[in-house]
C-alpha cells in the first residue's frame, strides 16, 4: 500500500511482447502514478519479436512501434544487459519495488525423449530460430545444409513451419530480411531440395494458423506437397472440437487445395505428413544423422473427449541429414521463484505468483506471457494477457472497498511494501554490480547502428551478434 504522494515502482523481468504489453498497461493511467523499470538479460529488447519472428515476416515485428512508445513514457527506464539471479535477485527486487512481473517467456525446447536425438544433424527449433536471427546465445551453431538434401522437422505448429520455410527460401527472397549474415551466408548455399513436416495427429489438430500455413504455397521455389489419400486417411476421425475452430476447417480447407496440386520437376518440396511420431533417429558411418524412424498413430478419443496419437504396428523410415525438432517450448525456472516443473511455468493463479508450500499469493509477486500461461497463442495474445495480470495487482495494490465487502478485498498477504522504494538507490546498485548495463539510449545506439548498416544493403537492419561490439557502440552513445 502506498500514498497517495509515493510512486508505485514495479520491476518487469524481460522485455518480449509480455513484458512490454504489462508496462504499457501499468503506464497508460497517468493517475496511477506506477513508475517502472524494465531488466533484461541482453543489451537488445524485443524478446521472440527479434529472435523469434522469421526474417521475412517485417509486417509482424512492426509491433515494435508500440513498444518503443511505452519506452519512451518518462516513468519507464530499462536495464539491458543485466541478469536476474546474477547481477540481481529476488530478494534484491523485493527490497526496492512495490511489485515484481516476471516475463521471461519460455526459451528452452521441449525434447523428442528418442534414442538418437543428440547426433549431429539434430538440433532444436529454438536454436535454429535463434541462430538465423542472430540471437548471441545460438550464433555459434553448425547447421550442415550443404551435405543434406533432406529435412524433416517434427511438429504441426507455426515454429515448425517456419522453420520448414526458411530451408527452402531462394536467395532472392532471403536477401531483403534482417536474417543475420553468419546464418545468410550458409542459408544461400543450402542443398536442401526436401523438407517433411511430420506431425504425432491429424490435420484437423495441427497448431497452424491460416496465415503461414497459407503462405507455404507461394514460394517462389518450392512446392507444398499432401498426399490426397493420406489427407483423407488422416481426417477419417471426426473431432468435434477442431470442427468447432474456424482455424481448423480452413486449414483443412487449405491441406485439400494442396493435395490438388502437381509438382513442377526441379523445385524444391515441402512435404505435410500426418499421424506420425518419431522413435528414433539413425546414425550413418559417420555419426550424423541419416534417417529417422517413424511409427504410425491412430486417432482415439480419450476420457476428456479429446483425441490422443496411439501408436500402431506399422512404421516407416525417411531418409534425412537434418531433423529438427519443433514440438514446443519450455519454461526456465528462475532463482528463488516459484516454479510448477510439469507445466514448465511460474506457479499463479491468474498471473499472482503462489508459495509452493501453502498454495497462496505471494505478496508483489506477477508473471505474464508464457512463463506465466505456456507457449500458446500469437504475439497479439499477450496483451489480454498481461491486462488480466496488471488488473490483478491492481486489485492487490488498492484499498479494501470503503463499504467492507471482503469479497473485493485483495487476497490475504498480497500485499507488498517495499524498504527501500528509491529508484536511484536501484540503478546504483544495477551499475555497481554490471558496469556494462545498457540504458534504453544504449538500445538506441545500437538500433540506429543495425539500421544504418541495412541501409547500404536494402535490408531493414544488419543485427549485431556479438555482444560486445553492442556494449562498445551503446557505451559511445550514451550519455554519462
Amino acid at each position: 500500500m502506498t500514498d497517495d504522494s509515493s510512486p508505485i515502482r514495479v520491476a518487469v523481468i524481460g522485455s518480449g511482447p509480455a513484458g512490454f504489453y504489462a508496462a504499457g498497461h501499468l503506464l497508460k493511467d497517468a493517475d496511477a502514478g506506477f513508475e517502472v523499470d524494465m531488466i533484461e538479460r541482453l543489451p537488445t529488447p524485443w524478446g521472440l519479436v527479434r529472435s523469434g519472428v522469421a526474417p521475412d515476416h517485417p509486417k509482424i515485428k512492426s509491433v515494435t512501434r508500440v513498444y518503443e512508445k511505452t519506452a519512451a513514457h518518462p516513468r519507464f527506464r530499462y536495464f539491458g544487459n543485466v541478469c536476474f539471479g546474477e547481477h540481481v535477485s529476488r530478494e534484491d527486487l523485493l527490497e526496492h519495488y512495490h511489485a515484481i512481473v516476471y516475463a521471461t517467456g519460455s526459451p528452452m525446447d521441449r525434447p523428442l525423449g528418442i534414442p538418437g536425438e543428440e547426433l549431429p544433424g539434430s538440433h532444436a527449433a529454438t536454436e535454429f530460430v535463434g541462430w538465423y536471427n542472430g540471437h548471441p546465445d545460438h550464433t555459434g551453431l553448425e547447421v550442415d545444409l550443404v551435405s543434406a538434401e533432406r529435412a524433416v522437422v517434427i511438429g504441426n505448429g507455426n515454429v515448425a513451419v517456419d522453420v520448414a520455410r526458411m530451408l527452402v527460401l531462394t536467395a532472392d527472397e532471403l536477401a531483403p530480411t534482417d536474417t543475420a549474415d553468419h546464418a545468410l551466408e550458409v542459408l544461400t548455399r543450402s542443398r536442401v531440395q526436401e523438407v517433411v513436416i511430420v506431425g504425432r495427429r491429424g490435420p484437423a489438430q495441427a497448431a497452424f494458423t491460416n496465415p503461414e500455413l497459407l503462405e507455404l504455397g507461394e514460394l517462389t521455389d518450392a512446392d507444398v506437397v499432401v498426399d490426397a489419400d493420406e489427407l483423407e486417411r488422416a481426417l477419417a476421425v471426426h473431432d468435434e472440437v477442431a470442427e468447432q475452430k474456424a482455424t481448423s476447417r480452413r486449414n483443412v480447407e487449405i491441406l485439400r487445395s494442396y493435395a490438388q496440386r502437381t509438382p513442377t520437376a526441379g523445385r524444391r518440396r515441402i512435404v505435410l505428413r500426418f499421424l506420425l511420431s518419431p522413435v528414433r533417429l539413425i546414425a550413418g558411418e559417420d555419426g550424423a544423422v541419416t534417417a529417422v524412424e517413424l511409427v504410425h498413430n491412430e486417432l482415439v478419443a480419450s476420457e476428456d473427449g479429446a483425441l490422443r496419437a496411439r501408436a500402431t504396428d506399422q512404421s516407416e523410415t525417411i531418409t534425412a541429414g537434418l531433423v529438427f525438432r519443433a514440438i514446443g517450448y519450455r519454461g526456465e525456472p528462475l532463482p528463488g521463484v516459484s516454479f510448477d516443473d510439469r507445466a514448465a511455468v511460474i506457479l499463479n493463479d491468474g498471473g499472482r505468483v503462489l508459495d509452493p508450500d501453502s498454495g497462496a499469493p505471494l505478496p508483489g509477486e506477477y508473471v505474464v506471457g508464457w512463463i506465466k500461461r505456456g507457449p500458446s497463442g500469437v504475439i497479439g495474445t499477450n496483451k489480454k494477457d498481461a491486462q488480466e495480470t496488471v488488473d490483478a495487482m491492481l486489485a492487490d495494490l488498492a484499498p479494501a472497498s470503503a463499504n467492507g465487502n471482503a469479497a473485493t478485498a485483495p487476497p490475504a498477504g498480497s500485499v507488498h511494501t517495499p524498504s527501500r522504494p528509491d529508484a536511484a538507490a536501484i540503478e546504483a546498485l544495477l551499475r555497481e554490480r554490471q558496469p556494462a548495463l545498457v540504458s534504453y539510449s544504449g538500445w538506441e545506439a545500437i538500433d540506429r547502428h543495425e539500421r544504418e548498416l541495412g541501409e547500404r544493403s536494402g535490408r531493414p537492419r544488419v543485427k549485431l551478434t556479438d555482444i560486445e561490439q553492442m556494449l562498445r557502440i551503446a557505451a559511445a552513445e550514451t550519455p554519462s
